[in-house]
């Protein structure tokens, strides 16, 4: 019986990985992506997508508040506190 060597090694394919940078068409903010967008000009950012629908907002309302306390908006609860300082 002979057994013969393959000397064939699997080799890892070095490819570079290709970003493409997109900016929301809505809030203007800027992100990146590994794959090419069909349709550049309908890529929104997700803050932008759950302000266009707000009923498909599932996330935990701590989310929600470091989301609106990072871009600066007052909550509700904050509103009616400010009404009731200035009474």
């Amino acid at each position: 019986m002979i057994i013969q060597k393959d000397n064939k090694v699997a080799r890892r394919k070095n490819r570079e990985e290709k970003t493409y940078r997109y900016k929301c068409t809505i809030t203007g903010e800027k992100f990146k992506i590994k794959g090419e967008a069909l349709n550049p000009d309908d890529l929104v950012s997700v803050r932008a997508y759950y302000e266009l629908n707000p009923e498909a907002d599932d996330r935990p309302e701590a989310i929600k508040q470091k989301v609106l306390n990072e871009s600066g908006e007052t909550t509700l609860e904050e509103t009616d506190e400010e009404e009731l300082e200035g009474e």
